[in-house]
């Protein structure tokens, strides 16, 4: 193993993002390896769909358009490739990978990560009994995607078997980077604290430019969104590393921004389950060491778990959302009443046709601040109205669909805004998961077409967690004033299925025990009781002075399952940034912090 530094940058965080990224990264970021992150839980069954329809498809052509036309500067420079561009059919995107480089003249040794693909074990899997692991439904009739979140271990057996570009279906996000690691550097199976950092560099490079100042608190001090610079990692052999950016262009790598990006949809940071490793990132220390540079380290391992995640995608019903604009005198008032007057209209056609009531309806009143609940404070003459409707049967959507156009010349003076017609009757599509043993999971490693023996530790092994001392709660005093908590901390949120991530850490050390003591598991559940209906927890990551809550039931279901106007909680942690933290007044004053001006 050599003392070298390896260089890690992302050029995809989703199916969709800018093809730019690749060129910035090969011509200007220096890199060992390129990796992309292309899928989601939707994603996977929109692949599964188009591979029903066409045998060849299944995958993210995306990723085979961006690489092109820059692979012969990739295979100039060295440079290895890692994607989960794979989806449902990892093969297929191999061969048009192939292709395309053989008529360019490209010679590439490509490797091929399978067994995440569980559908042809669908009824066997329901014969078992298996259920939900949140939910504990039984296992659904129609499936459409079933993957398992495959680990690091494949992907670097295919590059110890000589691929220069490995190709996965599902797989961790973060392991797309921690099986290069694991190859450079003969990281082994218990290498349990290398591990950790190896997939805490990859979870924070899988979401693109996220992680160099996109989506951060601090939007007004990043230059530069309209040429984002993407993430690059530089790793130690020994698992610390520094997290940066590609030079000149834009963005902000700082403390403030590496951390939001760290707590973004995880759970209890002492236990991040992932498939090579149990994290432990609650002692994660955040360094500036130059400018766009953050040194992290402290990232524990704590074992490994017998089983894969499972993810699977199933059609449960139908959905429609529509939006209609209104600018008029008493506006918010205008539009529930609106929404109300389709909503019964519809329901009285259902039951003149034996059709059911809705199964879910969300109305929300956008420019009202209907996603703040209680909170909300605006008064406005132009809101956005939108009603988003679940069914179980399509044709009732259908007459929604086409109730609403009718209420423009019968409601209120002011309604318009129909510019994309009648909304669409698309399927819902629900998440399903559980736990699949690895013993059992078969997973296979090709490259150029022919087998390579991989070994996937299976073993569970349970350490104890270091003793990791908790933030102290601190009372603000008689002589208190209120601060909003933005001017006290960073936030970022996220989702897992139906649960909201919300990450806060303390702009400064000392803030964070009244941002303890006011953030109770009470107080951020009243907070947001008009969309929270499950438990909130709250976990403690002292080393980066940071708490991460989990809100339990508060997106109406999730993802492409819900109706709501944020499905996956995105806008959260801005909300809870408005919420006024007590602190002792010589606190606000030593550090320039202005009382809130309530409303």
């Amino acid at each position: 193993m050599s003392d070298r530094k390896l260089r890690i940058g992302c050029a995809s965080g989703f199916w969709g993002d800018t093809p730019e990224a690749v060129g910035q990264l090969v011509s200007s970021g220096d890199i060992d390896y390129l990796v992309f992150d292309y899928l989601a839980e939707v994603t996977m069954s929109l692949m599964a769909r188009a591979r029903a329809k066409t045998p060849e498809a299944g995958f993210a052509p995306d990723f085979v358009k961006a690489l092109v036309p820059w692979l012969p500067e990739i295979k100039a420079r060295g440079i290895k490739v890692v994607a989960n561009a794979g989806g449902v059919n990892p093969r297929g995107c191999r061969d048009a990978l192939a292709r395309a480089a053989e008529e360019a003249g490209i010679d590439l040794s490509v490797g091929v990560v399978l067994g995440d693909d569980l559908m042809d074990r669908a009824d066997e899997i329901r014969d078992r009994g298996v259920t939900e692991m949140f939910s504990g439904a039984d296992f659904p009739d129609d499936i459409w995607s079933m993957n398992a979140y495959l680990g690091a271990r494949p992907i670097a057996t295919a590059l110890d078997g000589g691929a220069e570009i490995v190709i996965t279906g599902r797989c961790a996000d973060s392991a797309v980077a921690l099986g290069p690691l694991m190859h450079e550097f003969g990281w082994g199976d218990d290498d349990w604290d290398k591990l950790s950092q190896g997939s805490l560099a990859g979870h924070l490079i899988e979401c693109g430019p996220q992680g160099t100042g996109g989506n951060f608190t601090d939007w007004q001090d990043v230059p530069g969104w309209d040429n984002m610079g993407m993430p690059i990692v530089e790793i130690s052999p020994d698992g610390s590393f520094v997290m940066t950016k590609t030079p000149d262009t834009g963005g902000l790598v700082v403390p403030g921004s590496v951390g939001e990006q760290m707590l973004y949809e995880i759970g209890d940071p002492r236990a991040y389950l992932l498939p090579d490793v149990i994290c432990d990132w609650s002692g994660v220390t955040l360094e500036q060491v130059g400018p766009d540079r953050v040194l992290v380290k402290g990232g524990k391992g704590l074992g490994r778990t017998d089983s894969y995640k499972v993810s699977a995608t199933h059609a449960d019903g139908w959905r429609a959302v529509t939006t209609l604009t209104l600018a008029a005198i008493d506006a918010p008032a205008k539009a529930e009443r609106v929404a109300d007057a389709i909503l019964t209209r519809c329901r009285r056609i259902f039951r003149d046709r034996n059709l059911g009531d809705f199964r879910q309806v969300s109305v929300e009143v956008l420019g009202a601040e209907a996603a703040y609940g209680a909170n909300a404070r605006a008064r406005t003459r132009e809101v956005v109205l939108k009603i988003g409707a679940a069914h179980d049967d399509r044709r009732a959507l259908n007459i929604f669909a086409g109730e609403i156009a009718p209420m423009a010349i019968s409601t209120a003076q002011g309604l318009t805004g129909f510019f994309a017609g009648r909304p669409k009757v698309q399927p819902v599509v629900r998440l399903f998961s559980f736990l699949q043993d690895k013993s059992d999971t078969p997973v296979a490693v090709e490259v150029d077409g022919k087998d390579v023996p991989v070994i996937v530790a299976t073993t569970p092994v349970q350490l104890d967690p270091p003793a990791v001392p908790h933030a102290d709660s601190r009372d603000a005093g008689a002589d208190a004033v209120k601060v909003r908590l933005v001017d006290l901390a960073w936030g970022r949120s996220g989702d897992k299925g139906d649960i909201a991530n919300i990450g806060i850490l303390a702009r400064k050390p000392e803030y964070l025990p009244y941002i303890r003591s006011a953030l109770t598991e009470d107080a951020v559940k009243d907070y947001f009781a008009h969309l929270c209906d499950g438990p909130v927890e709250r976990f403690d990551l002292p080393g980066s002075h940071a708490l991460n809550f989990l809100l339990h039931e508060s997106l109406g279901g999730g993802g492409i399952a819900s109706v709501r106007i944020d499905p996956q909680g995105k806008g959260f942690a801005q909300m809870l940034l408005d919420i006024e933290i007590p602190v002792p007044a010589d606190l606000a004053v030593q550090n320039g912090l202005h009382p809130a001006k309530s409303a």
